[in-house]
């Protein structure tokens, strides 16, 4: 591994509200190597007089930044996504460190998503992630500032990627299969699947508009344990295709077998 892997990881602000934070951020990129900042409905402006100060020799970085409108937007193009969290959500999904789970986001094009500072990423955001960090802190003060949590985990990052690290062994998560020779799917080439199932599902009534986005994040942990390719996932999607030609021809799917 070296520096150049950092290059390929975005650090993704949905929606930060302070300038001091967003210049911070900058700035602790800047130190660790990590030069892609991408900023989803920023509340403030990353040209803030306050921003520009505390971002010092990260200013490039604050120019360079990428705006978008939402978050699916900002993962176009990765292969991996990890969102960080400071709670526990409806489904068992296990909570890792940084140091056991970033490792992973430095083999491939991907995305490291932080939260708002007063309520962090809802379920839907974090739904587009495939793992979920938790930095460990005290319980008496576990909430950490944005610009905090984005130094320890760019810290990790550069310790990892340079060598500096005194645990050199990433440890896989049980959640997802060891790496393959086939590159994954793209995150955007998955999100096009779900989103192709989704609406199968409520035409056949699988789903109900009521219970489908509870339902969908079951299918979303499932296929992120798989690790899709992308001719997988184009397989999946031409089954989806070949039943909705079979509903539209007025016959059961069981006709068409």
């Amino acid at each position: 591994m070296s520096e150049s892997a950092l290059a390929r990881i975005r650090i993704v602000l949905v929606e930060p509200a302070g300038p001091l934070n967003v210049g911070s951020v900058a700035r602790v990129m800047k130190n660790m190597g990590l030069s892609q900042l991408v900023l989803v409905n920023p509340q403030c402006d990353r040209q803030d007089e306050w921003a520009i100060k505390m971002a010092v020799h990260g200013a490039d970085i604050l120019e360079a930044a990428q705006i978008v409108n939402e978050l699916p937007q900002a993962l176009v193009g990765c292969q991996r996504a990890i969102a960080t969290t400071g709670r526990s959500r409806s489904l068992p999904t296990d909570l890792e460190t940084p140091r056991v789970a970033l490792p992973w986001l430095l083999e491939t094009p991907s995305a490291l998503i932080f939260g708002r500072e007063d309520r962090g990423l809802s379920n839907d955001e974090l739904n587009y992630a495939q793992r979920f960090v938790q930095i460990p802190s005290s319980p008496e003060y576990p909430s950490l500032n944005l610009a905090q949590s984005v130094a320890v985990c760019a810290t990790e990052l550069y310790q990892q990627a340079t060598g500096l690290s005194e645990d050199k062994t990433s440890i896989p998560s049980p959640l997802i299969s060891a790496s393959s020779s086939v590159p994954t799917a793209s995150l955007e080439e998955l999100e096009g699947y779900y989103q192709h199932l989704e609406r199968l599902l409520l035409e056949i009534g699988y789903l109900y508009p009521h219970t489908a986005p509870r339902r969908l994040e079951k299918f979303r942990r499932l296929y992120n344990r798989a690790q899709l390719s992308t001719q997988e996932v184009a397989m999946l999607r031409g089954i989806l295709t070949q039943m909705e030609w079979a509903l539209s021809q007025g016959s059961g799917v069981g006709d068409t077998l």
